[in-house]
């Protein structure tokens, strides 16, 4: 073979060029990009923004085949794009890298985005590219979760909920006892974690649970990066012992299904209330399209709110196993189709295991759309979608918490107001008739944490400090 010099330009690109041809046959999309025609229900749709009155129409957006592409998969089903004078042409992305860097490199217009990447494009963290990216807002909150293998379950893990039912207040130290024995009796290569991507709130996730149960992540096991439907593989092929990943890449690991894993947690036990994904644009977009952003924040806010009615979460849940969104439909031909899906839309959520005991919970905040159910806690006028600055520096402190930038910023308050739109989000929202909250931050009550330690984003400097494990942490020295 030559040789060949491959930048990371050229590779983009040429991810680029195969995600296109990934085509939406369902909903009538060509691998050139050109929209072959709406469906019945869209062309019945009468707009109520013209296209010809926004300063650019026609839009390349960006999804991944995971449950929360929702949304985009019904914003195109339903007209909401076209109600809102917009002509989308929606790109099935590789990975939650591609779907980040399609929007640094312009070759997509907007794009869901993992919460985090936002906030570590504008600070430059480690494994992220420094780029004015903008959240436009939150697509989703929960609706993922961590699988482990069933290595792991015959050492004697098992789902967290289980060991706070029989623990109670000492559940932590029971799990990072069995998380710990476990990785003790495994070589270097069976001492991995994956995740979607790097400096993102899933890694944080792993690594705040793992340092809150006592171990190190940092040092007693690794973490990888995995696009979402290569997770189930790569755990067969013993390539890794545990992901983090969004639904229903969780749900197809478990007895029944692949077989090859069980649930440990939701996203939600970690910190009740979180932010999955958010709508990335460039700043850019903003500036110069400024018609065409509000139209695009309106077709997604009704989109969301379509998907977050009970009576309409089965539509959602079938619609999105067609190959052109997630690919999840069970290859049993008489079982039901959103086999995989449901659980997390739904929230019919299955944890599975290997003992035959049956693990369903169902639950209304599996995964929040729009309204918030009411055993989460919330602000007058806070739904789902709204952005809160201050979780963008809870995401600072998780950066500066692991090594991927060597301070907490000093203008941090700037740089959340610079990526987190929640401003314009309000503006928008009001010509909506939704009311929303009046403040940018709030503080975390300890209840939502898998710790019980609360963050105040008033002082984000003693919360990072607060935590014994992390990276550059002083060392104690003891004299006998």
């Amino acid at each position: 073979m030559g040789d060949i010099n491959w930048t990371r330009r050229d590779i983009i690109k040429g991810i680029g060029a195969t995600t296109a041809g990934m085509a939406l046959s369902s909903c009538g999309i060509s691998g050139d990009r050109s929209a072959k025609g709406l469906t019945e229900e869209a062309l019945a749709v009468q707009p109520v923004v013209r296209s010809q009155d926004l300063e650019k129409s026609d839009l390349t957006v960006g999804y991944v085949p995971v449950n929360d592409c929702a949304p985009f998969a019904i914003a195109w089903k339903k007209g909401f794009f076209r109600k809102y004078g917009l002509n989308v042409t929606l790109n099935r992305e590789a990975s939650w890298a591609t779907s980040r860097d399609g929007l640094i490199f312009g070759r997509l217009d907007a794009s869901p985005v993992v919460s985090g990447a936002v906030t570590n494009a504008r600070i430059g963290a480690e494994g992220a590219r420094h780029a004015p990216l903008c959240a436009a807002m939150t697509i989703h909150r929960h609706g993922n979760a961590m699988t482990m293998n069933k290595a792991m379950w015959d050492f004697g893990l098992r789902p967290w909920y289980e060991y706070q039912e029989k623990y109670g207040d000492g559940a932590l130290q029971a799990f990072g006892r069995d998380f710990r024995g476990y990785f003790d009796k495994q070589p270097p290569e069976g001492k991995v974690w994956a995740v979607v991507l790097s400096s993102a709130i899933y890694e944080y996730f792993i690594r705040y649970l793992s340092a809150a149960a006592g171990v190190d992540p940092l040092k007693e096991f690794r973490v990888i990066i995995v696009p979402p439907p290569q997770m189930v593989t790569n755990v067969r092929i013993g390539a890794m012992q545990a992901y983090m990943v969004a639904e229903p890449w969780n749900t197809r690991a478990i007895t029944g299904n692949e077989n090859i894993g069980f649930t440990f947690a939701q996203g939600k036990e970690v910190w009740l209330g979180h932010p999955d994904r958010l709508l990335g644009v460039m700043e850019s977009f903003i500036d110069q399209y400024p018609k065409t952003y509000r139209s695009l924040v309106k077709a997604m806010i009704e989109a969301c709110q379509y998907c977050s009615k009970a009576e309409n979460r089965q539509e959602v849940a079938e619609l999105i196993t067609d190959r052109s969104f997630t690919g999840a439909r069970p290859k049993k031909k008489d079982a039901p189709i959103a086999k995989f899906t449901s659980p997390g839309i739904l929230g019919n959520y299955n944890y599975g295991g290997f003992d035959g005991k049956d693990r369903t919970i169902k639950a209304a905040d599996t995964t929040i759309f729009f309204d918030i159910p009411d055993n989460l806690p919330k602000q007058p006028g806070e739904h789902s979608t709204f952005l809160w600055r201050s979780r963008s520096i809870w995401l600072m402190t998780q950066a500066a918490r692991w090594g991927q930038i060597k301070e907490f910023p000093k203008n941090a308050d700037k740089l959340a107001e610079l990526g987190w739109k929640t401003d314009l989000y309000r503006e928008i929202a009001f010509e909506m008739g939704i009311e929303c909250p009046k403040d940018d931050y709030k503080v975390e009550p300890p209840e939502v944490f898998i710790d019980k330690k609360g963050f105040d984003p008033s002082d984000p400097v003693g919360y990072l400090n607060s935590f014994a494990i992390r990276a550059n942490a002083p060392t104690n020295f003891f004299m006998s």
